[in-house]
């Protein structure tokens, strides 16, 4: 099983063999960042995360729907279901909808994109947290409105590091 410490090895090792590697680049930040341990929060990523999808818009908090239980018994599959509760329209639709895990090494968990065709923007999924934390959904709608919403769970174990 690989942990932290030997993907940075095998990371910083193929680079310096003149290797190159298919890892995506948050995974390459990763391994040079300093070790705090694998499960460490990534709040910078998180903020990077969150101002990336709603740039200049003012986020509003009505209009969005985040379904998440209070306890998660199992941490390895959290059910989340995120749905826009305004009209869906030829004119204004919902683009795109992610949802954060605001304490994960990784927090973006989900990335979704409609079209108008879709009639509606809601999913359900399952996601992995690493502890308990703060679950934040955002839509961003044709219009250029930005929808977010929160919910805390509490986790009885780690998922991320099983």
């Amino acid at each position: 099983m690989f942990n932290h410490t030997t993907r940075r090895s095998l990371v910083l090792g193929a680079a310096a063999a003149g290797a190159s590697l298919a890892l995506p680049a948050t995974a390459l930040a990763q391994a040079k960042a300093p070790l705090v341990g694998p499960l460490a929060p990534n709040p910078v990523e998180f903020q990077k995360q969150i101002a990336q999808f709603t740039g200049k818009a003012t986020p509003q908090t009505e209009g969005l729907l985040l379904d998440v239980p209070v306890l998660a018994d199992n941490p390895s599959a959290v059910p989340v279901k995120v749905k826009v509760t305004l009209p869906i329209t030829e004119q204004d639709w919902c683009e795109e909808i992610v949802v954060l895990a605001e304490l994960n090494p990784s927090p973006l968990s989900c990335r979704m994109q409609f079209t108008a065709a879709a009639g509606t923007a809601e999913a359900a999924i399952r996601i992995r947290l690493s502890q308990s934390q703060t679950v934040h959904a955002m839509a961003r709608m044709k219009s250029g409105k930005v929808l977010v919403v929160k919910q805390a769970i509490t986790v009885a174990a780690s998922g991320c590091g099983m």
